[in-house]
């Protein structure tokens, strides 16, 4: 086994979660009187956090709205998050061969905590998370490496060890700035060019090539 530990981002690398987010987004812009904006917009809108979404989708001149603009969205997507979320053709298949393989295998995402795990725990029931970490308060977000290497201490081994693997330039930077082999998947919600020019090791075009990867097969 090349690695024998993979963390992943979640929305738009495990899941495709885009649909939700954009509703969850548009009815909290709706709420606090501002224009709502496109699926492809969220494309760039979300992977920064929740609060990073509203400072950018309400402008300069609207952040009065962003405490109430986060909370209407946490509100909206605690009871919309499974509408029409699911895993990406072929997830389930990768994380079973790589588990059985003996790799260990973590989510990192800028999603609240709460959130994470929640949503983690639906669609992937039957996989033994080794940790799964979303964001809490008083730790910055990815790009920030803080819960990155939260998650490396937890789970007990040096980076090196370790593959992250994600659809954004956040989790390029992410997984560099932690001293860990970056993987970019070309399902997700940025493009294939995002993730070279910030530095992905590795772009993948299936789920099926992650396994080969990590197994040194690739």
């Amino acid at each position: 086994m090349r690695y024998d530990t993979v963390m992943f981002d979640l929305d738009g690398t495990l899941l495709d979660t885009l649909a939700d987010l954009t509703a969850a987004g548009n009815y909290a812009l709706t709420a606090v009187g501002r224009p709502t904006y496109s699926l492809d917009d969220y494309r760039t809108l979300v992977g920064q956090g929740v609060r990073q979404l509203f400072v950018d989708a309400l402008g300069p001149d609207h952040q009065d709205l962003l405490e109430e603009s986060i909370t209407q969205f946490k509100r909206y997507y605690a009871d919309h998050r499974f509408d029409t979320t699911a895993p990406y053709a072929g997830i389930d298949a990768m994380l079973d061969d790589l588990s059985t393989a003996g790799a260990k295998l973590a989510v990192l995402s800028n999603k609240p905590h709460e959130a994470t795990v929640d949503v983690v725990g639906r669609y992937f029931p039957l996989v033994r998370w080794s940790a799964i970490r979303g964001y809490k308060d008083g730790t910055p977000p990815k790009p920030e490496p803080d819960s990155a290497r939260e998650v490396l201490a937890t789970v007990g081994y040096p980076p090196q060890r370790w593959v992250y693997v994600g659809d954004t330039k956040v989790d390029m930077l992410t997984g560099k700035a932690a001293g860990m082999y970056t993987v970019g998947v070309a399902w997700g919600f940025r493009s294939v060019q995002e993730l070279r020019d910030n530095g992905a090791d590795a772009i993948i075009q299936t789920p099926a090539q992650l396994v080969d990867l990590v197994l040194g097969d690739a």
